[in-house]
């Protein structure tokens, strides 16, 4: 009788030793699951703020320091772009290359009908396109359209401002 009560005793141990390991495997299971669950949208989540911070950037790149008219041309002008300093500022880009937080960041002209000229010194200001940051082809683009603006020389050697409308591009990258 003891025999089978000890037997008896030893059984139920077992018993409660194997619920145990269900019980933990089975909430590990859970766990794994909602933390699944939960993470899923985290790509989602850091694509949607990064979409966020590049419309957020087109509409204050052109009022920024390293892009604005300033007064340079007269009076203070909103969303307007000095070509003159934009250029100068193509030559020593490497330093800006992360400074914004986006991938490309592109300027063009709207002139109907012409054939896209890509901006360089030995060109300048006879062009449309000027691409400052070229680090990925891929992405998503945001723009807004801007005010050109550059000093000019007329024929009787006069500097004069010449103003065009322009679109600013800015490409961030998809996390992956």
């Amino acid at each position: 009788m003891i025999k089978k009560t000890l037997k008896l005793g030893q059984f139920k141990i077992q018993q409660m030793a194997f619920m145990l390991i269900a019980v933990v495997i089975f909430f590990a299971l859970v766990g794994i699951f909602v933390l699944g669950y939960g993470l899923s949208g985290l790509k989602q989540t850091a694509n949607l703020l990064e979409e966020q911070n590049a419309m957020l950037l087109v509409s204050k790149l052109a009022n920024s320091p390293e892009f604005s008219c300033g007064e340079a041309f007269g009076v203070t002008r909103i969303n307007c772009i000095d070509f003159d300093k934009v250029m100068m500022l193509k030559q020593d880009i490497k330093k800006y290359n992360d400074f914004w937080g986006v991938s490309n960041i592109e300027i063009r002209k709207t002139v109907g009908g012409e054939q896209e000229t890509l901006c360089n010194l030995a060109n300048y200001p006879n062009c449309n396109t000027l691409k400052l940051l070229e680090q990925a082809s891929q992405g998503y683009d945001y723009s807004n359209f801007v005010s050109l603006c550059w000093k000019e020389k007329s024929t009787a050697e006069i500097i004069y401002d010449k103003c065009a409308v322009a679109k600013l591009i800015v490409r961030y990258k998809e996390k992956i």
